[in-house]
């Protein structure tokens, strides 16, 4: 009996042509040789997939559409400069943070998560697509934006990790004064973004833009929430995880 992820990997050339037609289809350039990378990344996610829960989207073309061209869709390089240092906060398989590594080769991408079998996973991706704009961060959101990495990067991307609120108090401390967190959110996003005006206030930050994302075959509603960081964060932000649970601003 197989187990519930263990699913048949597609052939690279399916994956390429469906690859290159799909970016096509939603506007962004794509060579052969980042179609190529980004099989071997889903190759790799599907094959750990059976031991180790990385995805619960598995079929190749959803996993096109939904995980690669969805991470790539935050992607403007009028904000996301060549040699952007970004910090992926929460980026659980690695998205968005493989993606736009793989994307645009000249970015900083750190990839950080609390897990460290699933780092171990992104190590490995890393290593055989010679990825040496990237590497992995272990620890707490809330633990390692009080040290070092405070306010030491160009950009913060999240993707499906927490509403807003509790992630602006994640992300914004890491982001350089004038640097931008991105935000990949889903249906609610309007909501999300009513109920942060603390958070924007608190930690000195404001929305940038908000734009609405139509993926190539799918007719759901989502959006890339732009924030730009306006002043330096308050040194006791972030908070402990349970206050920020219980009492988000």
């Amino acid at each position: 009996m197989k187990e519930k992820y263990d699913v048949p990997i597609a052939s690279e050339s399916e994956f390429v042509e469906y690859m290159l037609s799909q970016m096509a289809a939603f506007g962004l350039p794509c060579t052969l040789q980042q179609a190529k990378d980004f099989y071997v990344y889903y190759a790799r996610m599907i094959e750990t997939n059976k031991y180790l829960n990385l995805t619960g989207i598995t079929d190749m073309k959803e996993v096109v559409v939904k995980h690669m061209i969805d991470s790539l869709s935050c992607y403007d390089p009028t904000i996301i400069n060549s040699g952007s240092s970004i910090i992926d906060v929460g980026t659980g398989a690695g998205f968005p943070g493989i993606p736009l590594a793989i994307y645009d080769r000249t970015l900083l991408v750190t990839l950080f998560d609390s897990l460290k079998k699933r780092l171990t996973f992104l190590e490995s991706v890393i290593d055989e697509l010679q990825l040496t704009n990237c590497k992995t961060l272990h620890g707490r959101a809330e633990d390692l934006s009080h040290q070092d990495y405070r306010e030491s990067f160009d950009i913060a991307t999240s993707r499906a990790v927490a509403r807003l609120p509790i992630l602006l108090e994640w992300t914004v401390p890491y982001v350089k004064q004038g640097g931008y967190v991105i935000a990949l959110k889903g249906a609610i996003y309007e909501e999300e973004v009513g109920e942060s005006d603390k958070a924007f206030s608190t930690l000195k930050a404001s929305i940038e833009d908000v734009r609405t994302v139509t993926l190539p075959t799918l007719d759901d509603k989502r959006a890339i929430v732009y924030i730009k960081k306006t002043g330096k964060t308050p040194k006791q932000y972030p908070r402990k995880p349970k206050e920020i649970k219980d009492k988000p601003l």
